[in-house]
């Protein structure tokens, strides 16, 4: 049980944190990966390779660290945690095991001197209260998607129906259930976990829905990326007829239901969950004005297109705007962009609704590339949009813009 002597030696512990603890967390996941490779596929190595994994968890362990006498503080870092989860399928047998790397980790990586039993000892018990709180709330997240229409608990075999090219590098995946039932509705915004043998290897990936709900399939659209292991595979190997295995539906990233304009903006593949949050919205809500910003390389990587034009033409209330960094032929009027070079304040001034006394009263989604969403973020704020009207989602570890 976790007393207030513990918490005050866990918050004793956050000046080291805030030094020290990408460093604990990188020697935590060498720990963990090297001597129980039963947790690999839990885990894209990409992002231990780049460091975004252990400056996430970092991040984390900070927050909680910082919090741990008023844990509501967590707010939108403990929903993140509990669907990526979910959507990965982390069961509670999973968290003894990392409970024992990361004690090891805190010993090895601060010394003896510094992480004394009485430490030791306070972090087990913040971390199994931690524990006991994620069991116990992903246990409910996987009861409810096992007894709603069209659910399931576990791997659920689907079939690929249809595989389409959408740009130079990224490509759809049409999934229907083998069993040829219902599927589970979801919230537009949110992703599946995939499950696959790459190489004689289990690998799992959350993949945004792309599509807007139908009950009867999902579309993942996938971009290659270079080194890709589950990428590649899925572009190369998987094909119409391949069976592969889904979790269900998970995410906090999700379309709200209002009346006030909406305005989604994406930067390269993080176009794919705004795509089913513009067909529900257009669809839910005609005369909501819709604008949609979507930031590519070029032409030859920016996908739907197409699509995205055509649904301009249907509905007078929608309004798209492309930025891209390499300006097309000068004779390529067909695919010429709104704008040519990254997008900044200046060219989501003339795009978005007009403010009122300072205010830009809209609802903004937006995913994309780390560097790309810090900047719409500093020029939302800005252009007087609200922080409470504001809304993002990261690919892979849930990290923090500021």
């Amino acid at each position: 049980m976790l007393s207030a002597a513990h918490k005050a030696i866990v918050t004793a512990t956050v000046p080291l944190l805030e030094t020290g603890g990408e460093a604990l967390t990188t020697h935590f996941y060498r720990i963990l990966l090297d001597e129980h490779p039963e947790v690999r596929p839990l885990f894209n190595q990409a992002n231990q390779v780049s460091g975004e994994q252990p400056r996430a968890l970092a991040n984390g362990v900070l927050m909680y660290a910082k919090n741990i006498d008023r844990l509501e503080a967590l707010g939108d870092l403990a929903t993140q945690i509990v669907q990526k989860h979910v959507a990965l399928q982390i069961l509670p047998e999973h968290y003894p095991i990392v409970g024992a790397c990361l004690l090891r980790a805190i010993r090895e990586v601060l010394g003896a001197e510094v992480a004394t039993d009485a430490v030791i000892e306070a972090w087990a018990a913040a971390y199994g209260q931690l524990a006991d709180i994620l069991i116990g709330t992903e246990a409910a997240e996987y009861d409810r998607k096992a007894a709603a229409p069209g659910g399931w608990r576990g791997g659920r075999a689907f079939r690929v129906a249809r595989k389409e090219a959408e740009s130079a590098e990224i490509t759809s995946f049409y999934l229907e259930p083998v069993d040829g039932q219902p599927v589970l509705d979801f919230a537009p915004g949110q992703y599946i976990g995939l499950r696959l043998d790459v190489n004689g290897q289990e690998a799992r990936r959350n993949y945004s829905l792309s599509a807007a709900p139908n009950g009867r399939s999902y579309r993942i659209s996938v971009k290659r990326e270079p080194g890709g292991l589950v990428s590649t595979h899925l572009h190369d190997q998987v094909q119409v007829g391949s069976v592969v295995e889904l979790f269900p539906p998970s995410g906090g990233f999700t379309l709200a239901d209002a009346e006030r304009p909406l305005v989604l903006i994406s930067g390269g593949v993080g176009i794919t969950p705004t795509l089913a949050m513009l067909e529900t919205a257009l669809a839910r809500t005609p005369q909501r004005p819709v604008r949609f910003i979507h930031c590519a390389r070029s032409h030859k990587v920016h996908a739907f297109r197409r699509a995205i034009d055509a649904l301009a033409h249907q509905h007078p209330q929608f309004e798209r705007f492309y930025c891209y960094d390499e300006a097309p032929a000068a004779d390529d009027v067909e695919v010429a962009p709104h704008a040519v070079g990254r997008i900044n304040a200046a060219s989501l001034a003339q795009w978005l609704p007009a403010a009122a006394e300072g205010v830009r009263d809209i609802d903004a989604y937006f995913l994309g590339p780390k560097p790309f969403m810090q900047q719409v973020q500093r020029s939302l704020r800005t252009l007087g949009v609200p922080d409470r009207q504001v809304r993002y989602e990261f690919f892979g570890p849930a990290s923090a813009l500021e």
